[in-house]
């Protein structure tokens, strides 16, 4: 137990001691992905700080009989690897809804969520892309979620930086 301890306040203080990078003020873009069926979002990110920002995702998914929707916001963490490659974390949440339309069967729910976030980036100097791989694990809240409560959301993302 101690040294699960020491090594999270090692985390934290490479953490709070890492260099800042300069992060765009504004990204639109894309984020494809599979979790409960292939999906994409619509994705905006705007720059808070140098290295914190906020990411805002409206996404659909489609599986063989259901459909969903969702709206994510997250604050996240961005540390620099080295030249254009950074590292982020962040947490959030939101909502949505899934409608089911099978034989004998015609449902639909609403469901907030929770969520964290970690991934890798690469942003191009020469042109203004921005170039995502991250992982997303979602806890559902609502009464008869269709599935399991838990879906590991990875997905790659394109944006346009601005």
């Amino acid at each position: 137990m101690k040294k699960i301890i020491l090594s999270a306040f090692m985390l934290m203080g490479l953490a709070f001691s890492s260099q800042a990078q300069e992060i765009s003020k504004n990204a639109l873009g894309l984020r494809l992905g599979d979790n409960d069926g292939f999906g994409g979002e619509i994705s905006y990110q705007r720059g808070l700080s140098d290295n914190n920002r906020l990411e805002l995702d409206l996404g659909w998914r489609n599986s063989k009989n259901v459909d969903a929707f969702k709206l994510t916001g997250l604050y996240q963490w961005v540390w620099n690897i080295d030249g254009g490659f950074n590292w982020y974390a962040g947490v959030g949440g939101g909502v949505g809804n899934w409608s089911v339309d099978a034989p004998g069967v015609d449902e639909s729910k609403t469901f907030a969520f929770v969520a964290g976030d970690l991934g890798i980036e690469y942003g191009f100097d020469e042109v203004p892309l921005l170039l995502s791989l991250d992982i997303r694990p979602e806890l559902y809240f609502s009464d008869n979620y269709y599935g399991d409560n838990f879906g590991p959301d990875i997905a790659l993302g394109i944006k346009f930086k601005f």
